[in-house]
């Protein structure tokens, strides 16, 4: 029981990962981005949109009695991938200036050395958790499926506007 209350939790973080904070281009009123600094924007959310895909994905096989280890691995790659690509996504003139909606905190560019650093605990949790993919272990992926989650929750508790409740 307490394993399913860790896994809900970590669907409502995965969850707001999967908007990346911000809304697609089709709730922009209708206007496609335009600027490099709006493309930007946009595209990073599609990547966010992608890795909580990817993350709700092994989240709902780590769920099971008997997960789908050829998914849950082919996924931590993934995971691993975006995790490690993820600093590109945020190219000066991404933000707030670029008048496309986003929830990105202007700290992102003004304070690089701690978003740098949020994002590398990410890195590791999610090169861990491809390791223990590999390895097969269930419990411990399950285990480092909630560490993956909270370097997420991290980055969005510094880095992102908090949703209006």
């Amino acid at each position: 029981m307490a394993f399913q209350k860790s896994l809900l939790a970590l669907s409502l973080v995965a969850g707001l990962a999967l908007v990346g904070g911000s809304v697609s281009a089709a709730d922009q009123k209708g206007k496609a981005p335009t600027t490099a600094g709006a493309k930007a924007a946009y595209t990073r959310q599609e990547n966010f949109k992608q890795q909580g895909a990817v993350f709700k994905a092994i989240r709902d096989e780590l769920k099971k009695d008997v997960p789908n280890m050829a998914l849950v691995s082919s996924q931590a790659v993934k995971l691993k991938n975006s995790a490690i690509a993820l600093p590109t996504w945020f190219p000066k003139g991404s933000g707030p200036e670029s008048k496309f909606e986003t929830d990105a905190k202007p700290e992102i560019w003004s304070d690089p050395v701690k978003f740098a650093a949020a994002v590398k605990r990410l890195q590791v949790e999610a090169t861990k958790f491809q390791t223990i993919a590999a390895s097969g272990d269930v419990a411990a992926m399950r285990a480092q499926a909630q560490a993956v989650g909270g370097t997420c929750k991290g980055c969005h508790d510094s880095f992102r506007v908090p949703e209006e409740k």
